[in-house]
């Protein structure tokens, strides 16, 4: 087993950077549809969002942020994941084709939990928060990534304590990264219906994304959308999406956008009386408030 300073130096150990090519060529490829064999411009027709400079440039700029800030995190956890690997009863064989199947459908369900409960965890939601904030829908917003991966790291404990090597866990979900970024954009209708079923496509992300009331949590699906199905937070894409927090942003600063939502708990942490409220801002879901039921996935109308 290579050692974590191995691991994270060698760059066959996360495909996302030699991805990064291929995302900055399907962005400049989206763009020239927009612009070019885009046909949606009938009268009362809503048309795609397309792009907007700043917001672009606020969605590259957390991207490079990611890298940089994930790139320690991940060296970071690599020691934890190790030192949980070294205690696991067996180890699972790296080179056989069943592993790398239960490492990927692992992975993938354990995504689907942590992406969950990101949207009902009020301070896994500041983490999060962030990706959702464009009110536009193109692949740029996919980079509009979280610089504060703590939360799913600790999500992947398990899978070391299962005997998965550490360097798989990360391999599989930069993956996992990697497949999520074509489902960030309006180009793509539905597709064949066998797919939609099994696999998360760009008509499930776009209710993800959107923030009308009834698309409001749901679709956390990674690769497969069938998670959704089974535990009972699928939508169907019907109204056209609007993207966007339910209280839209007003920056375009990256430093902001990351930070805003831990502002905020702070700030109600502090000026809660007692412990259970300071409990409820924290691990309550958005929107929570002392003296308000605890509403249902995709009631919150207030911070989402």
């Amino acid at each position: 087993m290579d050692s974590p300073w191995a691991i994270m130096s060698d760059p066959t150990h996360d495909p996302v950077l030699f991805a990064l090519p291929f995302f900055a060529l399907f962005i400049g490829l989206e763009l020239l549809s927009l612009k070019y064999l885009d046909d949606h411009d009938e009268p009362g027709d809503p048309g795609r969002m397309g792009y907007a400079a700043k917001d672009t440039a606020s969605n590259l700029a957390s991207g490079f942020g990611s890298v940089v800030i994930n790139l320690g995190a991940r060296f970071a956890a690599l020691f934890l994941y190790f030192a949980l690997w070294s205690v696991a009863p067996w180890h699972l064989d790296a080179s056989s084709p069943w592993t790398w199947v239960f490492t990927l459908l692992a992975v993938d369900l354990l995504w689907y939990a942590y992406h969950r409960a990101s949207h009902r965890i009020r301070i896994l939601w500041a983490a999060h928060q962030a990706h959702h904030s464009s009110v536009y829908f193109n692949y740029s917003v996919a980079l509009r990534q979280k610089w504060n991966p703590w939360g799913e790291l600790l999500f992947w404990t398990p899978l070391p304590l299962l005997g998965v090597p550490p360097w798989m866990i990360f391999f599989a979900f930069s993956l996992n990264l990697i497949y999520q970024f074509w489902v960030h954009t309006e180009t793509i209708p539905k597709l064949w219906a066998p797919v939609e079923f099994v696999l998360n496509t760009p008509s499930h992300h776009r209710v993800h994304h959107a923030s009308q009331k009834q698309y409001l949590d749901r679709n956390y699906g990674g690769i497969l959308i069938v998670w959704d199905r089974l535990f009972g937070t699928y939508a169907e894409e019907e109204d056209v999406p609007v993207y966007g927090l339910t209280v839209p942003v007003t920056t375009h600063n990256p430093f902001r956008l990351q930070y805003v939502e831990f502002a905020a708990v702070f700030r109600d942490v502090c000026r809660a009386r007692t412990w259970r409220e300071r409990a409820g801002y924290l691990f309550g879901p958005p929107g929570w408030a002392p003296g308000h039921p605890t509403l249902p996935p995709g009631s919150e109308t207030v911070t989402r």
